[in-house]
């Protein structure tokens, strides 16, 4: 894995944890590469909630998704790093917030951003993030994941469903020139996702930021441009 900028240098101490009767090897394992990841320790230096703060961070290094100003919905936002991120990137405050963010688990307030405690597959959470916002968004951001099962072929389908359902969302209420990024999986069923997409913005593709781990099947489908949805409802014709 490429290390950030600023990661910790080649004389940092590994952390090890010691084998425990009840603790599987899996976990040990797990525990261990949470303890020495570099992004773990940045994100507690940095006041960001989650190293998955980075993994934004640097897709909008490169693409530039998040100008100030910018109204952006963030879906699955729990714990919030995706949120701090987008606030702080467009500027938005407190007094004049232009990030809404959506999880159906709770979170801390974020600056800058008016959170929405419910499931984004409710019905009415389309229309209460429009409202919340106050008018369409420039950007659609999800790192939305399904709770997992320990059945991966089912988690996959499960979150690729997420996806999908994020994409339409996204179609339906972006700004023409509006972008959308989210999580999907490698190897994934999601033909009829990018094709729909393809049609919808000027240019499609999948990230894998460096904070995204080498070994995870994790990806994210960015489509940059959205034409708006007169051009698209007249390409489906």
């Amino acid at each position: 894995m490429k290390k950030p900028i600023g990661g910790a240098g080649p004389r940092a101490l590994k952390t090890r944890i010691k084998k425990k009767r009840g603790l599987k090897n899996s976990s040990r394992r797990w525990l261990e590469r949470h303890l020495n990841d570099p992004y773990v320790h940045r994100a507690k230096a940095e006041g960001f909630r989650s190293r998955a703060a980075f993994k934004l961070i640097e897709i909008d290094d490169r693409y530039k998704l998040l100008k100030p100003g910018a109204r952006v919905i963030d879906l699955g936002a729990a714990p919030g790093g995706w949120s701090q991120v987008a606030a702080r990137r467009t500027g938005s405050t407190d007094d004049n917030p232009s990030i809404v963010a959506i999880d159906y688990l709770g979170m801390d307030a974020v600056p800058g951003t008016v959170f929405l405690k419910m499931d984004f597959l409710d019905p009415a959470a389309p229309d209460r993030l429009i409202e919340a916002l106050g008018g369409a968004p420039d950007v659609v951001i999800s790192d939305m994941a399904a709770p997992t099962t320990g059945h991966r072929r089912t988690d996959h389908i499960r979150t690729m469903q997420l996806c999908e359902v994020a994409a339409d969302f996204a179609v339906s209420v972006l700004k023409p020139g509006g972008h959308f990024l989210a999580k999907t999986f490698q190897g994934g069923t999601e033909n009829e996702v990018l094709d729909m997409l393809k049609r919808s913005f000027a240019s499609v593709h999948h990230v894998k930021p460096p904070a995204s781990r080498e070994e995870s099947v994790e990806l994210y489908l960015l489509a940059k441009g959205f034409k708006g949805r007169v051009e698209r409802e007249e390409q489906q014709e």
